[in-house]
């Protein structure tokens, strides 16, 4: 298992939509270089749209983003895509077996850790913004057409 990838497409989207934003951004066109269909992007975008991170002007190929690059951090995307609940990028089994001593103790022994690690996670993805991936998008680009 892993988080969905949903929020890797959705940092995906946002980047190719600043990087392309000269151009058509179809639903098509996103999905193109994402390498998936169009309709898991449309209903990436609405979710986008709902968290105030891009607009979208149907019918004439337009979507962009609602915030400076600068104001857009991976923690936004993250929330945006639902990937998942509050508290819980970790789960524990709910019911273990109480006559055991670890089914007893198991989820008051590591749930602060696991809490612990998602306020870790989530304070990274805080401190990196969309203008940090875009920037190193570019780099890497300028750094692949010079071989």
């Amino acid at each position: 298992m892993s988080i969905s990838s949903r929020f890797a497409v959705g940092i995906h989207i946002l980047a190719l939509l600043e990087i392309n934003k000269q151009g058509p951004s179809t639903s098509e066109f996103l999905a193109g270089s994402v390498n998936t269909n169009p309709a898991l992007i449309r209903k990436i975008m609405g979710m986008l749209k709902k968290a105030g991170l891009v607009e979208v002007h149907p019918g004439i190929a337009g979507a962009k983003l609602a915030r400076d690059l600068s104001d857009i951090t991976l923690l936004d995307v993250y929330k945006a895509v639902n990937v998942v609940q509050e508290k819980e990028l970790f789960s524990i089994h709910e019911q273990p077996n109480p006559a055991c001593p670890v089914g007893r103790n198991i989820q008051d022994t590591i749930g602060p850790v696991f809490a612990t690690a998602q306020v870790a996670l989530e304070k990274t993805l805080l401190n990196v913004t969309l203008e940090d991936v875009v920037k190193d998008i570019v780099e890497k680009e300028k750094l692949n057409s010079n071989e």
